[in-house]
């Protein structure tokens, strides 16, 4: 029986005493650098603030990255997606295996006529609506037509193509979600919090669609005011794909 992927991803890790070099906290994304430099959504939870605090706050720069890349596994939404940021910023990513593709492109393509769930908001949602048979989209706070989190477990065996949001690594969800996959589905991971890991092709990703930091300064500018994904300057997409579902 496999550990949560989380312990796998962190034991995974290289070395033990990198330095964080860089910490911020923005509105949208949280960026940690270290031996490079990782991408997590800033994920706050719907109780008060004074519930919760994050540990260490003022000092979590004095902290290994490995120490602070732990913070993936705690419960508490903020402290979750600074470790994901940490983790990812450890994590080291091969770019000559990157392959040049469209998320929304590939969900418009190979869930043509087909069933396909989307778990998480994306923008690209209504062009992929117009090119699939059916698109379920699963949110934790649904609106309009999407589906509450809790229907994941009626739809996503149905579903020919599942993409999920990396979030759902911030939010421990991620496990249950591809134990519900069908095993001849393709699954993708997406959203700049995806780990760039060759480990989750071994636990039924396929596709792993994330992002790259070529200039820290930039990412750290942009996100420090405020910046969406789109307006996040200094980070590219990248997109790593298992071997056998070239």
């Amino acid at each position: 029986m496999h550990r949560p992927i989380l312990e796998e991803l962190l034991a995974s890790l290289p070395g033990d005493n990198d330095p964080v070099r860089a910490l911020l906290v923005g509105a949208h994304w949280t960026v940690v650098c270290s031996r490079g430099c990782g991408l997590a959504s800033t994920v706050v939870g719907d109780r008060p603030h004074a519930h919760d605090k994050v540990r260490d706050v003022g000092r979590l720069h004095e902290k290994s990255a490995r120490e602070l890349a732990e913070y993936a596994l705690s419960d508490i939404p903020l402290e979750a997606s600074i470790g994901l940021a940490a983790l990812n910023s450890l994590l080291p990513v091969d770019a000559s295996r990157s392959v040049e593709l469209n998320a929304a492109e590939v969900l418009a393509q190979r869930g043509a006529g087909k069933n396909v769930v989307l778990v998480g908001h994306f923008p690209f949602i209504e062009k992929v609506r117009q090119s699939v048979g059916n698109l379920w989209v699963l949110e934790q706070r649904p609106t309009g037509d999407e589906y509450p989190a809790e229907a994941a477990t009626e739809l996503i065996p149905q579903a020919d193509v599942v993409a999920l949001t990396a979030s759902a690594l911030i939010n421990h969800t991620l496990d249950g979600l591809l134990a519900l996959r069908r095993p001849d589905a393709l699954v993708m991971l997406i959203g700049p919090s995806t780990p760039l890991s060759p480990l989750l092709f071994e636990r039924g990703v396929d596709i792993l669609s994330g992002s790259l930091v070529v200039d820290e300064t930039a990412v750290l500018r942009t996100v420090g005011q405020g910046a969406t994904y789109q307006q996040v300057e200094g980070a590219k997409r990248i997109t790593l794909v298992k071997t056998d579902r070239t």
